[in-house]
């Protein structure tokens, strides 16, 4: 190779090639991923994916028992609350036996067994009844069938009760229906009574 072409050859080498003969042939290869470190990725990334599946299956398992026990207590109310008036019959019956005074007292005891035990199953089932006699009238626990004068009560107040009220499992499964109390007429306001409720007669 003459003079001039040595030197045209050096020239199209440029400073990139210069580097890269420098470092020499090792440099030209990858760097290859280390096996451990890959098995360790996909591991963390396997245990996470099972630990969000086994929360969405747990989840998934509480949803499903709150669903089921909604519906059982969806499906109990209707039954329940066809059995009240059955409830309602058996005291009233109960009650007129021990005024009259004439009903036999193996009558009187089977209905007052009856009554007990038909009251123990409601219990079972989460029915409680409302003490409405002597409370403040409560619109979302009571229906107001009519309001007396009662000089000797507050204003509001439930001094009557003509059908019992009961909740089941803490929610309204019949209001009770009561007798609520006024003042008299002529009886001057009581100026804090700035928050009365207004009654309305159904």
């Amino acid at each position: 190779m003459s003079q001039d072409n040595r030197e045209k050859a050096q020239e199209a080498v440029g400073p990139e090639d210069e580097a890269q003969e420098a470092r020499g042939p090792e440099a030209t290869r990858e760097v290859e991923p280390d096996p451990l470190t890959q098995l360790i990725a996909e591991r963390d990334e396997l245990k996470d994916r099972l630990l969000r599946l086994a929360a969405e299956t747990d989840n998934y398992k509480k949803r499903s028992e709150r669903e089921k026990a909604d519906f059982c207590k969806r499906a109990n109310e209707g039954i329940l609350r066809d059995l009240l008036p059955v409830m309602d019959n058996l005291e009233r019956a109960l009650e007129h036996a021990v005024e009259e005074g004439g009903a036999e007292e193996g009558m009187v005891k089977g209905l007052e067994l009856t009554s007990q035990e038909l009251w123990k199953v409601l219990q079972r089932h989460g029915v409680e009844r409302i003490d409405a006699l002597g409370e403040p009238f409560d619109p979302e626990l009571h229906e107001a069938m009519m309001q007396q004068e009662d000089p000797d009560a507050d204003d509001n107040t439930v001094i009557g009760v003509l059908q019992k009220g009961y909740l089941l499992n803490g929610r309204l499964l019949r209001p009770s229906m009561v007798i609520v109390s006024k003042r008299p007429a002529g009886q001057d306001d009581d100026p804090e009574d700035g928050d009365r409720i207004n009654i309305t007669i159904n």
